[in-house]
C-alpha cells in the first residue's frame, strides 16, 4: 500500500520528485506506514525518523500534514509554504491544495471538528476551510475563499464568506 501510494503521488506530480509537494507526500506515507509496523518497539526507530522527516518538510516547504490526516490518492500540492491541515480532516483523491490553504477548525471549544474534502476538488491559493464542513465531489474553492458551511458537489465557492456561485456541468475527468 505505501509504495502503490507513492507512485499515485508521484504520477499525479508529472513525476517530478523534487517537488516539495511530492516531498511532504511521502513523509506523509511513510508515518502513515510506520504506525502498521509491529511489534510496537521496533516502530520506535520509524517514529524518530518520521518526527524529523516531518519537522524538516514543516520547516523547509511550509506544509503541515500530519500522518494522522485521511488522504487519498493523487493529492497534489500545488506550491509550498503555509498550507496547514488539521489532523483530523479527510481529504478525498486527486485534490489540488495551493499555497496558504488552511483546512482546519473553526473554534477551540471543538478542537476535533474537521473538514471533509471530497474528490477532485481545486483549493485556490489562501483559502480557509474552517469547522465540521462537508466539500462536495468536483468542487472548486476560489482564492482566499473562506468556507464555512457545506459546498455542494461541482460547485464554485468564492468570497469572504464563501458563496456558491455556480454549478459545474457534471463532466466526470479522471475518474
Amino acid at each position: 500500500m505505501f509504495f502503490s501510494n507513492i507512485r499515485d503521488d508521484r504520477k499525479a506530480n508529472n513525476k517530478a520528485i523534487n517537488l516539495a509537494g511530492f516531498r511532504a507526500l511521502t513523509v506523509y506515507r511513510f508515518g502513515r506506514w510506520r504506525m502498521s509496523v509491529q511489534p510496537r518497539f521496533l516502530r520506535a526507530g520509524l517514529s524518530l525518523i518520521y518526527r524529523m522527516m516531518e519537522k524538516h518538510v514543516r520547516f523547509k516547504y511550509g506544509i503541515e500534514l500530519p500522518y494522522t490526516v485521511q488522504l487519498g490518492k493523487g493529492v497534489v500540492f500545488e506550491h509550498q509554504h503555509g498550507i496547514v491541515i488539521h489532523g483530523n480532516a479527510k481529504i478525498g483523491n486527486g485534490c489540488i491544495i495551493r499555497q496558504g490553504v488552511t483546512i482546519g477548525n473553526k473554534s477551540l471549544d471543538l478542537p476535533f471538528d474537521a473538514p471533509v474534502i471530497g474528490n477532485y476538488v481545486n483549493i485556490g491559493a489562501g483559502a480557509k476551510i474552517l469547522g465540521k464542513v462537508t466539500i462536495g465531489h468536483h468542487a472548486s474553492i476560489g482564492a482566499n475563499a473562506v468556507v464555512t458551511h457545506d459546498i455542494p458537489d461541482y460547485a464554485v465557492a468564492v468570497g469572504i464568506p464563501a458563496k456558491v456561485i455556480k454549478i459545474k456541468s457534471e463532466v466526470r475527468i479522471n475518474e
